[in-house]
């Protein structure tokens, strides 16, 4: 079975390896610490500090083979694979909201790197779903969660 490839660009690759190089050492040594302050209390029957540590211990490496696997499926979207003549992975795209009668800009990018308080959606969220492959000046439908909208797109850049 093939892993899904994680579309990444060269920011978000930068982003996951830095979160994984602290979490494998900065943060394993900060919950080392706490577990061995914890296992000094004595009986861990009843020791909740030790059973808090230990589970964010297994968050934490959770979170490690999360980025570990991502990484080794990842493809990263270099500048100049990124196209102006549509919409794609690492495109800019400015449109116009007809329910908001208003410009927005979007970047599209991978799910990993999606944060939508910065305009920064997903290629799989349904507007950058229904925005992939979109020309300057097509109009596109989106299904949202607070109902139909649509979108016009007005440019398209890196």
């Amino acid at each position: 079975m093939n892993a899904k490839q994680t579309l990444v660009t060269k920011e978000g690759l930068l982003k996951l390896q830095d979160e994984l190089e602290y979490l494998k050492t900065t943060k394993r040594r900060e919950i080392a610490a706490t577990i061995k302050v914890a296992l000094s209390f004595g009986d861990l029957s009843e020791n909740s500090e030790y059973d808090e540590a230990k589970n964010e211990q297994g968050s934490v490496e959770k979170r490690i083979s999360e980025i570990e696997a991502l990484l080794k499926n990842v493809r990263v979207i270099h500048e100049h694979d990124i196209k102006t003549d549509t919409v794609g992975v690492g495109s800019k795209v400015k449109v116009y909201d007809n329910a908001y009668e208003e410009e927005v800009e979007y970047n599209i990018v991978g799910s990993t790197e999606a944060d939508p308080l910065k305009y920064k959606i997903s290629d799989e969220s349904p507007i950058g779903r229904a925005l992939m492959g979109a020309k300057e000046g097509a109009e596109v439908r989106v299904d949202t969660p607070g109902g139909e909208v649509m979108l016009k797109v007005i440019s398209i850049s890196k």
